[in-house]
């Protein structure tokens, strides 16, 4: 098998079900913006860090693989002819929104309570972890729009909007561990 097919050389490219849409379809906008959310995730998770925080980042990776995957799977396509999912995988569950959760939780027990926004910085990793934040809000805010022009799964949003958290608490747990100063935005008067 060749990496180059050549397909999508007119600027369209195949969901799965075979659907043909343009590149910058709010589809592939959404999918594309999680894969890139995962390589910023990797390029956190190849950091010198606790490797409990790279197990819980490898197990993000892996569930972010199947949002991709569900959001390239227009809704008439999900399920075959003979009455089977297209998708043959575990979905995104409450489980995993609750695995998140239980990972800030954890996190948060060590940290000193938010008194004041934090400016993105202090440390390259931490910075990493802003990073991915952004990503991971803009992913969220594609698949939002998504849902409302075809219906999507809502879990899927969730779990974004969780990671999302989960990525702020990370720089933060990190900046602590690292020995790095927390940047405080003082607003001007």
């Amino acid at each position: 098998m060749k990496v180059y097919t050549k397909t999508g050389d007119t600027g369209t490219t195949a969901l799965f079900g075979g659907t043909r849409v343009p590149k910058h379809h709010i589809r592939i906008e959404s999918y594309g913006t999680v894969d890139e959310l995962n390589s910023h995730i990797g390029l956190i998770r190849d950091q010198d860090m606790n490797p409990l925080y790279k197990n819980v980042l490898a197990e993000i990776q892996d569930r972010l693989f199947t949002v991709g995957a569900i959001l390239a799977t227009p809704p008439e396509k999900e399920i075959l002819k003979n009455g089977q999912p297209r998708l043959n995988i575990n979905r995104i569950s409450e489980e995993d929104i609750v695995f998140l959760e239980n990972e800030i939780d954890l996190m948060e027990t060590a940290l000193p309570p938010m008194t004041h926004f934090v400016l993105p910085g202090g440390h390259t990793t931490v910075s990493y972890c802003h990073i991915a934040r952004c990503v991971c809000r803009r992913a969220e805010r594609l698949a939002v729009h998504l849902h409302e022009l075809e219906p999507t799964d809502e879990q899927v949003i969730k779990y974004l909007n969780r990671l999302s958290d989960y990525l702020f608490v990370l720089a933060r747990k990190l900046s602590q561990d690292l020995h790095a100063d927390e940047v405080k935005w003082i607003p001007r008067k």
